[in-house]
């Protein structure tokens, strides 16, 4: 067994947020390690596809301190470049991080009232002892596939969206995509580009135009204030439950993502998938109540925009045409089938886009409620010494993106670094 580490602050996770946190930590003059379970950035490399862009640009993606610089600011990145930028920091800023750890337990050590940290690195055996722990290993850790693969013929090739790479590495043949949140709408589209024959399992999922009234619609939403909206300001709170608005990158920035999009392209679109039976999968009837729900989420952001715009008195110029955003109109659907035969359709490959989820089960410490979710206030939880990072909604909408990442960051190591001179001065 390794020797001990004592720190006062254990971060446990290198990614966007686990290395904001450090950096701030570090301009407090505050002794941390970063623990992350393989390299930084990995699962950016690890979890994309080849052709993969960010969807919002570099200017929007940059960790604290650091510019990207004016030729980049407006460029939609790869995943390595990204990843390249992230190993950067870490050596520019010199952070404590170690990587190939894997923590397996954190428990509390009533004797000196600290934490003591378990992990695995490169094999071996290790602990870590801390004041304070920061959980920044995201609350998206865990693929999530629905128990329905099970039911697929074994001749088709399975895959969830995080091990796809291109439409080259799959099968010849038609793909049944299942899911049609950012990662399944991108993919469809790779695919598509590739000749390939692709059907889309659809939900109700909002998006927006990409540009809006000569700008970028994510210089709109940070200006008007739309990701500073908090949890309990929302008039529903079933809200809090949908997901990031569909945008992409791979073009530069310069088309919408939508629906009626990927349907002039090609992609056969279906309702939200509801059982399987060897070569047979039916689907819901609810492809328009998906498509409706699409548009009237961006007709609803426009809106806003548009009265935002007034309201400040700014000059901007009208909304330029984009027929990828328009309203699709009830006699432009078609009816569309509930079921499709993957043998008589010739579909070989099934790409699971169902997300991800969260594992904690490592936290031998009363932080998380009955299903395992993390029990908080803006990230700081009820185990006095114990913090959250990237959780869903854990400040505000824009909690869910890398733009807010690092102002998380700062709100928990300022409550740290409070913490810490409170039992300074309680000491002196």
């Amino acid at each position: 067994m390794k020797e001990s580490n004592t720190v006062e602050v254990i971060i446990i996770g290198g990614g966007y947020a686990g290395l904001s946190a450090s950096y701030y930590l570090r301009q407090n003059g505050i002794s941390h390690t970063i623990l992350e379970r393989g390299q930084v950035g990995q699962s950016w490399v690890s979890q994309r596809w080849d052709s993969f862009r960010l969807n919002t640009a570099s200017k929007l993606n940059t960790l604290p301190g650091f510019d990207c610089g004016e030729n980049e600011k407006n460029a939609f990145c790869s995943a390595q470049s990204l990843v390249s930028s992230m190993q950067d920091f870490v050596k520019m800023h010199e952070l404590p991080i170690r990587q190939n750890v894997m923590v397996t337990r954190v428990e509390k050590d009533p004797q000196n009232n600290s934490f003591v940290v378990t992990a695995l690195e490169n094999g071996t055996i290790c602990t870590f002892h801390c004041k304070q722990v920061i959980i920044a290993s995201g609350s998206q850790s865990q693929k999530k596939v629905p128990s329905l693969a099970a039911g697929i013929e074994t001749g088709i090739r399975q895959l969830h969206s995080s091990e796809y790479r291109s439409a080259a590495a799959l099968p010849e043949g038609g793909v049944l995509v299942v899911g049609s949140g950012q990662s399944g709408c991108q993919i469809c589209e790779d695919l598509i580009s590739a000749g390939r024959k692709v059907y889309l399992s659809t939900s109700k999922v909002p998006r927006c135009p990409r540009h809006y009234r000569g700008r970028d619609i994510m210089d709109w939403l940070i200006l008007s204030g739309f990701f500073e909206t908090r949890a309990d300001e929302l008039p529903d709170h079933a809200m809090r439950n949908l997901r990031t608005p569909l945008l992409k990158g791979t073009d530069g920035g310069r088309a919408s993502l939508s629906l009626q999009a990927l349907a002039r392209k090609g992609v056969q679109l279906f309702g939200r998938m509801h059982n399987v039976s060897e070569n047979a999968v039916t689907f819901s009837d609810d492809v328009q109540t998906n498509l409706i729900f699409g548009d009237e989420f961006s007709e609803r952001v426009k809106g806003m925009i548009d009265a935002f715009i007034q309201d400040n008195d700014i000059h901007a110029p009208d909304a330029a045409p984009d027929v990828d955003d328009e309203p699709v109109k009830s006699e432009g659907i078609s009816k569309h089938e509930t079921w499709v035969d993957l043998k008589a359709n010739q579909i070989s490959s099934i790409i699971w886009a169902t997300g991800f989820t969260s594992d904690f089960s490592y936290l031998k410490i009363p932080v998380l409620d009955i299903n395992g979710v993390p029990i908080h206030q803006d990230g700081v939880s009820a185990v006095e010494g114990v913090y959250f990072l990237g959780l869903h909604w854990q400040r505000s909408r824009k909690s869910d993106i890398l733009f807010g990442l690092k102002d998380d960051a700062l709100f928990i190591t300022d409550k740290i670094n409070g913490q810490l001179k409170k039992q300074a001065r309680a000491n002196s």
